[in-house]
């Protein structure tokens, strides 16, 4: 007799975790085990010895703590756990962060329906898989291809930015001209122009007073 793959779903929508579970059942060889809300429900869940998963399927966007953290509490405990993330996050930096974290699958929500239950049954076995717009952003990067950029966390942004970076942005959001945040963190005007077009470009905004807003809907000030 063939022996089910156990899954365990984490996602913050309750109403797509019972989607989720829906297109499982569907299937006789596989075995849902419970399912988690937020990131710290999927690490104490898993931090009793009786639970266990062939495969997670986990959301980048939880409260509490979001998938990343979940990825990297698995690393650094060297907790070997199979992981398919399943996000409306679509961007390549996203895919290749969690890839480096030791996620096996990355399917968007999407194509979730399409994509669900090959990809628990690829990962189940050590392979890696992705729904088809990822494998495209991931090949095209591999060729050499400009990839568009696509959705991607706020927190994400926030933390890829540099101590002066977010130095500099905090300044804008008190309306500093360059000259004056220049001789405030003692850099050149040079220097600050560099910070000022590298923040634009990292959080996709046109000018300050997109990066001023930015920084007030995202609490950075």
């Amino acid at each position: 007799m063939k022996e089910k793959i156990h899954v365990h779903v984490a996602d913050d929508h309750k109403i797509l975790i019972e989607g989720i579970i829906a297109v499982i059942n569907t299937d006789k060889n596989i075995k849902i085990k419970g399912y988690s809300l937020t990131g710290q429900e999927v690490i104490d869940w898993f931090s009793k010895k009786r639970n266990t998963a062939d495969v997670l399927i986990l959301d980048i966007s939880m409260p509490i703590i979001d998938g990343f953290q979940v990825l990297k509490y698995f690393k650094n405990n060297n907790i070997d756990q199979k992981v398919i993330i399943l996000s409306s996050y679509d961007d390549l930096r996203i895919i290749q962060e969690v890839l480096s974290l030791g996620c096996k699958g990355y399917i968007s929500k999407s194509e979730a329906g399409e994509h669900i239950l090959n990809a628990i049954k690829s990962v189940s076995k050590g392979d890696q898989y992705f729904s088809t717009d990822i494998q495209s952003a991931l090949l095209k990067s591999l060729s050499g291809e400009i990839v568009a950029k696509g959705k991607i966390p706020d927190k994400f942004l926030i933390d890829s930015l540099t101590e002066r970076e977010l130095h500099v942005l905090k300044l804008i959001t008190k309306q500093y001209s360059s000259i004056q945040m220049a001789e405030a963190m003692f850099l050149s005007i040079y220097t600050i122009e560099t910070y000022r077009k590298s923040l634009l470009k990292k959080l996709n905004v046109k000018n300050s007073v997109g990066l001023a807003m930015y920084a007030f809907k995202n609490k950075i000030v």
